[in-house]
């Protein structure tokens, strides 16, 4: 008998076991809790897409979290792409209707979906994290600030689809690019992705009950202030490309109450940034423990 392909098996690669969600819906799916559902599937092209065609069609309730072991067409901001092994990295989707909350305030559940990423993670893995705005997670790794989760947030239905990839147990010969970095290698204590999946989703149910309480005020609710404190991006010189293909360069000084990065630049004017890519040119970064 030809024994099966390896490649298919779930238990594969047994320091990357599969996620129980039975154990996931029974810690996470509470009354006192936005999150209404929790799937987990085997593999999917993006789980953003899926969750936002989804919501578009009305096929999904607020609180709703769709989790794959497996993406293979995940997407980053500018439609980049985002590839990672079977089971090694958290890649999930939430659907949250900020409702009566005004709709020029809901950029901030991008930024409030890092801070609870940030978080969560620093305590649950023992890591250092920072947040690189707008969206990407940092680790060090030999001493070198490393990309190791992307955010991407998208309007969809009555609300949004906020969509995180990050790269847990990826080993140095996985990393898709030299300035990749994951949790194990930054010297994560825990790499139980149901331990980490949980904490993320419980400091985003923390952070997302504050800034709703608040009807949506970063800065009332503490976001505002918490994302500063976390941003590796604060206190550098950077320079932001713009949509456009424009470039500005400057201090980056604040974030201002709509989530806009505040650059100043050299002839002493304040700018906000609300898109853009952002490169790191030199200075001091912060960190969220």
């Amino acid at each position: 008998m030809t024994p099966p392909d390896a490649s298919h098996n779930r238990w594969s690669d047994l320091d990357r076991p599969p996620l129980n969600a039975t154990a996931l819906r029974r810690g996470l799916l509470r009354p006192d809790t936005p999150w209404a559902s929790l799937e987990v599937v085997e593999s999917t092209g993006s789980t953003n897409t899926d969750l936002a065609e989804r919501a578009r069609a009305g096929a999904a309730a607020e609180g709703t979290v769709l989790v794959a072991e497996e993406q293979t067409a995940g997407r980053g901001r500018l439609e980049r792409s985002w590839t990672a092994p079977p089971r090694s990295g958290l890649f999930f989707s939430v659907y949250l209707e900020p409702g009566d909350i005004p709709v020029e305030r809901w950029g901030w559940v991008p930024l409030l979906a890092g801070v609870a990423a940030a978080t969560g993670l620093a305590k649950s893995a023992g890591v250092d994290m920072s947040l690189k705005w707008p969206n990407d997670l940092l680790v060090t790794v030999e001493g070198e600030e490393r990309k190791t989760g992307g955010i991407l947030g998208e309007f969809a239905g009555d609300g949004v689809v906020v969509g995180l990839g990050i790269n847990v147990s990826l080993r140095a010969d996985e990393l898709p690019a030299p300035t990749a970095g994951s949790l194990a290698l930054a010297g994560a204590v825990s790499t139980d992705r149901e331990t980490l999946l949980r904490a993320v989703l419980r400091s985003m149910e923390h952070w997302y009950g504050a800034w709703k309480a608040a009807d949506g005020d970063a800065a009332a609710s503490g976001l505002q202030a918490a994302y500063a404190a976390g941003c590796a991006t604060l206190d550098r010189t950077v320079r932001a490309e713009l949509p456009g293909g424009a470039s500005l360069v400057g201090e980056a000084v604040a974030i201002d109450g709509n989530g806009r990065l505040v650059l100043s630049t050299e002839d002493g004017l304040q700018q906000p940034v609300s898109a853009g890519d952002i490169v790191h040119l030199r200075g001091a970064a912060g960190g969220l423990t």
